[in-house]
Parts: structure tokens; C-alpha cells; sequence
């Protein structure tokens, strides 16, 4: 260890002869020290008499006799000494462990700094004229042993002989398993035994082992030179060793011995003193535990005190008791880890004394809201309550209306409990024993089941939310009677106190007043009572007992009618009657302000507003019960209707009973309606998609209900007719469908189709909530099936789809047609959706506006398809026409046929005046590529043999065109033809 800290010293710091710190000239003293890092000592230290000094080191009294980290010893020369070893640095602890010891690499030291080229930078720069002045001078002077002449001669002639030993011995690669070092050192020639050679080839090789001989004593001597050179180190060197270990022997014994002497003096002189001072430390600390452990007892048997106090009914004990307990707490007992609960718990206990007051209204409350929700929504026991009430706004009991606000929760669950329960037990189908779950049960029933369970709810919840209104229609009577109270006797003392000042400059000073509670009431000398004026104040409430006990509107009851009698200016005590004619005794003593009495009488008109918002929200979860599965989402539309209608009914009654709307179950019934929607639109749109996948686009039949469909859209109304029963004659199909006095030759999904859109605009009307996001399904609807025709007509996917051979004129003009079928009931559709939306929705109304267009793009693509037909046609015969006999010429046969063929294709299918616009845009391309092809040919009307022949083909052209139906007065235009050439 310590030559590992030499090593790192020297690789930081030089360090001279006489071991003193090198130190640079010039430098600061500052610059000095910060050169000089001081390494950390890697050897173990002794222990001190600082107590923190030895938190980590071993005691030298306690653990002399203990195996220490100090005990770790290692046999340093043999180590060092180890001539199994090639190189003596590699390792030290084979002489020790053996041969098989496995070597490792160490880790560097945490606590030694790595130390970098450049931080030696700064000194190489600086001594670097130093080392080139040493190596100047070093060549320059004589070495040490120049002037020891014997040895220089010594010196000299060692070299001359190792001059004489081969230079292939002195390499450092020297080895004789190469042959050509093998070879150079033993020569072949000296060992061939050929000819008559022999004695002297033994001879050269005797020569060559002398010579070799003669090598190695040269060797040797040199070698034996240079350590009698250095035998006087070596010597030293070894003797110093066994000084070192006969010094620390010494040493050892020596610091043994201190230890032994320390732990007896430590023993004899120290631990009995200390052993005193701990016992008596010791009494006086097992005391005050003492002390503390009777007060923790005396403070454990609180609780148990605090409870037999009470039920004795000694609250003002009980309280004093607390008090005391939670003052011990707090100032003896504080920090006792196991009454860390006991104040709280204690504050528990000053809470439920608080409760106890009010617990008779609870009581009252919750038996109240269980009756029978058949008996009438009358208040039982209205002067317990009004007794109730006026008892606790005289204790300042504020927040019992949450109580109630908790009994009509807990109510409201019971009622849909209940009428579960009474329902599923007449439902043959349902074991209650089996599915013991309330969910369950509902799950199992069938909708006309469930739909009578949920209107059985609602009546229910109607009779208990009127009950509640009667309930706190007396509660707030109380409460605005106090107020009534206080701001009446408020105004009687401004009154006799006016008077009183008023007579007092009549009467002598000596007049005494005769008072009542610090009131001033009368005068002794008073000639009459108060005048009528202080009785008939604004603050009179003029309603009925009748017209009070049912209220109407937002409001819960109507201001209670208060009597005041003549003589109450000289009591101070008024006699009031409630509503329910109950006459109470109110005082001065009810020190409540106006403006606590005025939140009282606001949270009692929002605990009506709860329990509107109780019954909702208790509906809502009864609702999403049932409607998991999909089951709400599975119900068709009528059966859908009859449950928003009933929904609708039930929250219209809740906002006339309460004044205002809640909104829990409305948006309830609004997400399953959106479900509703969704689901209504994916079953229609994937029946559309099949339809179409399967159309041959072939012109269908048209039944007869389809008709009656079509009919019973009259004056601009959308309406779905029911379904004729059976027993009626059976009517034909025709083969089109007759809309507005216009016949439509259709595709068997266009009809599918209108009656899809009927049932839309009919689920509109029932369900009105839903009529944005129909509008919306809808024109979806609408474009897939613009988009998806298109695909498959236009884009030829039908024959892929269907497997047509090929996409036909007739193809074309009946999706033509189809498409014009829904484009005319499409403002039919708009003014529907118009008239159920608000205003500020009418911006959704441009999807149609977006339809139509793309309606009529595709309705204009299909003719432009049909034009590119004869288009084709026409540059492809035309192409080759030549002028020359015979009249007509074929070429205008072949495009005769084409157009005949055309018109037959869409002439039954399109109206007339479409099929002549149609053949005008064909016309116009039949001009347009003969008059380029007789360009082509030079063909003028200059009356010549060609003109002629020209003449007579578009003659018999225009006889056949006019000749097909519908074409007789079609203006051709064949004039145009020679229009280039004049």
C-alpha cells in the first residue's frame, strides 16, 4: 500500500533527493500550494479522542481484542522477493495464495484524482529549457566515473569483451526456433559428416562449443561485476528489512500493551462512576413515565366518561370534560404517539352531541318521505314539524335541510327498488331466487314489461316530488314568518323609541319606564295603545291559509298571513299562525339575521329544485341500466317514440310541480336517442349497400304499395301511410312509377330507397330531439348512394360487382332517371327538416343544396357519356368516309342503325324533351366530324357530281333521325355543314 501511494505521489508531483515538494521559481505562494496536490492517505489512521472521528473506526478499548480491517496483514518481502514471477510488479499475492490465484483488474481509486497530460502542460513548458540546457551539459562533461580511473579501464575492457560476444545474441528477439537464427549461430557446415571429413568436422564443432564457452563466462563475469557493483544496496537493503520488522514487532507489542491498560483503567476507574450516573438518570426519568402513564390512563377513560355522561343526558359535562381532555392534549400530552387520534375522535363526539339536537327531525324526515306514495301528498304531523323547525332556527341548526336532502336521496332509491321488486314478482319468466341482482332482473324483461315498470316509476316519483313541495311549503312558511317577525319588531322599536322621545318633554324626568327584556315597550302614563299605523305595516302578509297551502309557479308556498294584535307593542311577543293554522310563539329571542333567514329560505326553494333533480337522475340510471346490450338502441321507431313521449310527459309534469326544467333525464334519453340514430342509419345504409352491391340495373316493376308510398306525399307533407291489411284486392305493378304526373322508369333499390326516406322524415317527426342529426345521417345517406352509383355505372364497377358483360345506353339513362327521381323529392325533403329546426340551425340545410348539385353533376356526366358513345362512333365511321355511288353510302347506313338503336335504348325511359336535348348534342357532333372529313376530302356544295352525293347521304340522315319518335320537329342544323366553304 504504501508503494502504491509513492507511485501515484510521483506521477503528480516531482519530488527531489531530499524529498522536499518541488516548487516552481517565480510563482506565488498561493500558485505554490495549488501546484502540490495533496494525495488522499490510503493508510488506516488511530483513533482520537473526537467522538465523531470514531462513528466509523474501530474502539481501541472495546474492540482490541476483536478481528479488525486493522488485522489484515500481507508478507511484504516474500511479495516482493516471489523469483516464480517474470516481472516482480504484475502481482503480490502468489507466494501467498498459489500459482492459480486468478489476477483481476483493480479499480482506481474513488478517492484519487486522474490526473491528464495537459495539467503537466504548464510545467513542461516551463522546465523544457531546463532539460535542454542538462542534456547540453551532459554531453559536454565527463560522467561520475571518469575520474575513477581504474574502474573506467574496468569499463573499458568489459566492453572490448562483451564487443567479442556475436551482436545475433544481444537482440531482443533472440530465439533459436528460427531457422535462420538457428542456422547463423550453429552453422550446417560444422556438423556434415560427407567424405572423408569426419575428425575434422568433430573438431570444428569442439571448436565451436569452446567458443560458445567462452561467451557465456563472458556473460557471467559481466553479470557477476554488476552486482558486486550493487551489492552494497542490495545488502542494505535486506538488512533494513529485518530492522522494519523487528520495528514494528515492537511496535505492536507496544500498542497492545496501551490497550490492555486503557480497558483496565477504563474498567476499575470509569464504569462503575458511569454506571451511578445512568441509574440516577435513570429513577428520574422512570418517574415522570410514571407520572405520564397515570395522566394517559386518567385521559383513556374520557371517551368512556363522555359516553355515560350522555346518556344521562349531561351535555354541559360532557363538553366541560372535552374541553379539559383536549387542553391536557395539547399542552402535557402532546406529541403521545397513541392519542394521536383522541382529538380528533374528541371533535367527533362535540359533533354528535351537536347532531343529537337535530335527530328528531331526522326521524321525522325520513318516516315522512316512506309512506305509502298512494295516501295523499298531505304533511303528517304538521305541528311536530313546525315545532321541529322553529326549534332548530332557535339553536341555529342551519343545515338541516341537508338531512332532508339526504332522505330524499336515499327515498328515491327505495321507490325504484320497490317498484322493481313488485313488478318482477307478477313476471312469471323471472326467478328472483335465481337472478338475485335488481339490473338483472330488469335485463330480463321485455320492453312493453319494462316500458309499464318506467311509467310506474314516474307516477311514482310525480306523488313524491308534490309531496316534497307540501313538506318544505311549511318549512319556508317558518322561516319567512321569522323573518316576517324580525323586521316587524324591528320596526315597532324605531316606533317606541320615536315616542318615547317624543313624550319625554311632556312628562317629568322622574317618569319610570316599564321594560321589557331591554326593550322599551310602553309608557306608565301611555293614554292608548300604539297607533293602528305600526299594525298595518307593509310587512302584513295578506294570503289565505288556503291560497298557502297550495302554492303555484317557481315559487314553493305563498307568504304567510301574520296577525298582529293591537296590544303586541306592549308584549313584545306576537302570536303568529302557519298556514296549516298552528299558532306559534315567536320572541325576541331568535337571534337570527335577515340575511341568514333570506339563504334558509333559497336553500329550502333548491332542496325542491334537488329533488326535482333526485328523481331525474335516478330515472337516468334506471334508464341506462336497461340500455346496456343495446337494448334502447335495438327498439324500432315506434317503440322508440312511446318512450321519449313518455319521458317528455314526465318532465313537463316535474316542471310544473317544481318552476323549473331539470335536464338529467332529457339528456339521458338524448345520448340513447343519438344511439337510436346511429344505429337506425348503419341498418339502412348497409340495406342500401347490399342493394346496390346486387342491383343489374335493369328497369324493375313497380308495386303497388310503392305507389300509394309515392301518392301519400301531397301538398309538401312527408308522411309514412300504414300498411294496408290483408283481405284487399291484389292490384298489378306497373312499369313505372308515377310522380306528379311523370312517369319514372326506376331500379328496384330507388324504390327501397324512397322509403327509406320516408321513414327518416317520419323518425323526425316523432323523435324531434334527433332532427339535426337525422338531417345529417340522411344527406350521408344520400350522397352514398350518388357516390356508390356513380362507381357502379359510370365507373363500370358493375361489372365486376354483379358480373354484367357490359355497361349499356340503357344502363345509363335509367340511373339517369333514378337519379332525377330523388333530385325532385329533394326540396320536399329540405322543407321538412326547415320546418322542425330552430333558426339558428337552418346553416345545416346547405347538405341539400350540396346534394342537389351533385346530383346534377352526375345526372349531366351520364349524358355527356352517352354523347362520347356516338361521339366515338361517329370519328370512327366518318373517318373513312369516301365520296362515291352508292346513295346512302354504307357509312351512313351504320349511322343511321347507331342512332336508332340509341333512341330505342333510352326513349321509354327518358322524358321527351330529354332525349331531343340528348340527340341535339349528338347531332352536333355528327356535324362537327363531317364537316371535318370532307375538309379532309375537299368537298364543297359547288353544285358538283360530290356535293350531290353529300346531299343525298344527309338527306337519308335526316329522314331517318326525324323519323324516330319524338324527333319529327328536331331542328338538325345540317346547314352548318357547308358553312366553312363560302
Amino acid at each position: 500500500m504504501y508503494a502504491m501511494a509513492s507511485s501515484h505521489s510521483s506521477s503528480l508531483v516531482p519530488h527531489s533527493n531530499s524529498n522536499k515538494a518541488f516548487y516552481k521559481k517565480g510563482l506565488e505562494p498561493a500558485q505554490q500550494v495549488g501546484m502540490v496536490r495533496s494525495l488522499p492517505d490510503v493508510c488506516p489512521k488511530e483513533p482520537t479522542g473526537d467522538t465523531k472521528s470514531l462513528r466509523d473506526e474501530p474502539s481501541v478499548v472495546a474492540d482490541q481484542h476483536k478481528w479488525t480491517i486493522y488485522h489484515s496483514k500481507v508478507n511484504l518481502p516474500a511479495a516482493l522477493n516471489d523469483p516464480r514471477l517474470a516481472k516482480r510488479e504484475s502481482d503480490f499475492f502468489t507466494k501467498t495464495w498459489g500459482q492459480d490465484f486468478m489476477e483481476s483488474e483493480v479499480l482506481p481509486s474513488p478517492y484519487l484524482p486522474a490526473i491528464t497530460k495537459e495539467q503537466f502542460l504548464s510545467y513542461s513548458q516551463q522546465t523544457i529549457t531546463r532539460e535542454k540546457s542538462h542534456e547540453k551539459w551532459k554531453s559536454v562533461c565527463p560522467l561520475k566515473e571518469d575520474f575513477d580511473r581504474p574502474a573506467y579501464s574496468h569499463v573499458l575492457k568489459s566492453r572490448a569483451d562483451l564487443e567479442q560476444v556475436p551482436k545475433i545474441f544481444m537482440k531482443p528477439d533472440f530465439a533459436l526456433e528460427d531457422s535462420l537464427t538457428f542456422n547463423a549461430v550453429l552453422p550446417w557446415s560444422h556438423f556434415s559428416s560427407a567424405g572423408g571429413k569426419g575428425s575434422r568436422d568433430a573438431a570444428s564443432s569442439k571448436l565451436l562449443q569452446e567458443k560458445l564457452s567462452h561467451y557465456l563466462d563472458i556473460v557471467e563475469v559481466n553479470i557477476a561485476h554488476q552486482i558486486s557493483l550493487r551489492s552494497e544496496a542490495f545488502f542494505h537493503a535486506m538488512t533494513s528489512q529485518h530492522e522494519l520488522q523487528d520495528y514494528l514487532r515492537k511496535t505492536s507489542q507496544a500498542v497492545k500493551m496501551l490497550r490492555d491498560k486503557i480497558s483496565q483503567i477504563d474498567r476499575v476507574m470509569c464504569e462503575g462512576s458511569l454506571r451511578i450516573l445512568r441509574q440516577a438518570l435513570t429513577r428520574n426519568n422512570c418517574i415522570k413515565i410514571y407520572n405520564k402513564l397515570k395522566l394517559m390512563a386518567t385521559v383513556h377513560q374520557t371517551q368512556p366518561t363522555v359516553q355515560l355522561l350522555l346518556s344521562t343526558s349531561e351535555y354541559v359535562g360532557a363538553l366541560d370534560l372535552i374541553a379539559t381532555t383536549q387542553e391536557v392534549l395539547q399542552q402535557e400530552l402532546q406529541g403521545i404517539h397513541s392519542f394521536r387520534h383522541l382529538s380528533s375522535q374528541l371533535c367527533e363526539l362535540e359533533k354528535l352531541i351537536d347532531k343529537m339536537i337535530i335527530s328528531e327531525f331526522t326521524s321525522y324526515a325520513r318516516s315522512d318521505l316512506n309512506r305509502l306514495l298512494e295516501e295523499d301528498s298531505h304533511v303528517v304531523e304538521e305541528e311536530r314539524l313546525v315545532s321541529l323547525v322553529f326549534g332548530m332556527l332557535k339553536q341555529r341548526k342551519l343545515d338541516f335541510f341537508e338531512i332532508y336532502s339526504e332522505e330524499m336521496m336515499a327515498t328515491a332509491k327505495t321507490i325504484i327498488k320497490q317498484c322493481v321488486v313488485n313488478t318482477v314478482s307478477q313476471i312469471d319468466e323471472i326467478d328472483s331466487e335465481i337472478v338475485a341482482k335488481l339490473t338483472d332482473q330488469i335485463r330480463m324483461m321485455s320492453f312493453s314489461q319494462w316500458f309499464g315498470l318506467l311509467e310506474n316509476i314516474f307516477s311514482k316519483f310525480t306523488i313524491f316530488i308534490q309531496r316534497v313541495k307540501a313538506t318544505l311549503s311549511v318549512i319556508r312558511n317558518v322561516v319567512l314568518m321569522v323573518l316576517d317577525k324580525n323586521q316587524r319588531v324591528r320596526e315597532m322599536e324605531i316606533l317606541a323609541a320615536q315616542q318615547s322621545i317624543r313624550r319625554e318633554s311632556n312628562v317629568d324626568n322622574d317618569l319610570a319606564y316599564l321594560t321589557h327584556e331591554g326593550l322599551f315597550i310602553s309608557d306608565a302614563f301611555s293614554e292608548g295603545e300604539l297607533p293602528n299605523a305600526a299594525a298595518n305595516t307593509n310587512f302584513q302578509r295578506n294570503a289565505s291559509p288556503s291560497s298557502s297551502s297550495e302554492p303555484s309557479g317557481s315559487d314553493i308556498v305563498s307568504d304567510p298571513e301574520c296577525t298582529t294584535d293591537s296590544s303586541s307593542s306592549k308584549e313584545h311577543t306576537l302570536p303568529s299562525v302557519t298556514p296549516g293554522g298552528i299558532e306559534i310563539i315567536l320572541n325576541e329571542e331568535m337571534k337570527l339575521t335577515d340575511l341568514e333567514l333570506g339563504k334558509i329560505a333559497n336553500s329550502i326553494q333548491e332542496l325542491l329544485y334537488d329533488a326535482s333533480d333526485i328523481c331525474h337522475d335516478r330515472c337516468s340510471k334506471f334508464l341506462l341500466a336497461r340500455a346496456k346490450e343495446g337494448f334502447l338502441e335495438k327498439l324500432n321507431s315506434a317503440e322508440f317514440v312511446s318512450l321519449s313521449r313518455a319521458v317528455e310527459a314526465f318532465v313537463l309534469d316535474t316542471e310544473k310541480i317544481c318552476g323549473r326544467r331539470s335536464m338529467s333525464l332529457r339528456g339521458a334519453l338524448q345520448s340513447q336517442a343519438n344511439k337510436f340514430v346511429n344505429r337506425f342509419h348503419d341498418e339502412r345504409k348497409t340495406k342500401l349497400s347490399l342493394l346496390l352491391d346486387n342491383e343489374r340495373w335493369k328497369q324493375a316493376d313497380v308495386p303497388a304499395e310503392f305507389q300509394d308510398l309515392v301518392d301519400s306525399i301531397k301538398d309538401g307533407k312527408i308522411l309514412l301511410p300504414e300498411r294496408k291489411s290483408g283481405g284487399t284486392e291484389e292490384r298489378k305493378p306497373t312499369d313505372f312509377l308515377t310522380v306528379d304526373g311523370q312517369k319514372y322508369a326506376v331500379i328496384g333499390t330507388v324504390l327501397l330507397l324512397i322509403r327509406i326516406i320516408l321513414e327518416y322524415c317520419s323518425c323526425v317527426d316523432d323523435i324531434p330531439s334527433v332532427t339535426t342529426d337525422m338531417l345529417t345521417r340522411l344527406s350521408d345517406l344520400l350522397k352514398y348512394f350518388n357516390s356508390r352509383s356513380c362507381q357502379l355505372v359510370l365507373g363500370a364497377g358493375a361489372l365486376q360487382v354483379v358480373g354484367l358483360k357490359t355497361i349499356t345506353t340503357k344502363n345509363l339513362a335509367l340511373s339517369s332517371r333514378c337519379l332525377q327521381l330523388i333530385v325532385h323529392y329533394i326540396p320536399l325533403i329540405r322543407a321538412h327538416f326547415e320546418a322542425r329546426m330552430q333558426p339558428k340551425q337552418y346553416s345545416m340545410l346547405r347538405h341539400f343544396d350540396h346534394i342537389t348539385k351533385d346530383y346534377n353533376d352526375h345526372i349531366s356526366e351520364i349524358s355527356a357519356k352517352l354523347v362520347t358513345i356516338m361521339d366515338g362512333l361517329f370519328e370512327k365511321l366518318l373517318s373513312k368516309y369516301e365520296v362515291k355511288a352508292p346513295v346512302p353510302s354504307t357509312c351512313f347506313r351504320t349511322i343511321c342503325k347507331q342512332m336508332g338503336k340509341m333512341h330505342e335504348a333510352i326513349y321509354d325511359l327518358l322524358p321527351e324533351e330529354q332525349t331531343q336535348a340528348l340527340f341535339l348534342k349528338i347531332n352536333s357532333s355528327y356535324i362537327f366530324h363531317l364537316k371535318r372529313q370532307l375538309c379532309h376530302l375537299n368537298v364543297s356544295n359547288d353544285g358538283g357530281p360530290q356535293h350531290g352525293l353529300v346531299a343525298a347521304d344527309i338527306a337519308f340522315y335526316t329522314e331517318n333521325v326525324q323519323a324516330l319518335k319524338g324527333l319529327k320537329d328536331l331542328d338538325l342544323s345540317l346547314a352548318e355543314i357547308w358553312e366553312q366553304k363560302r
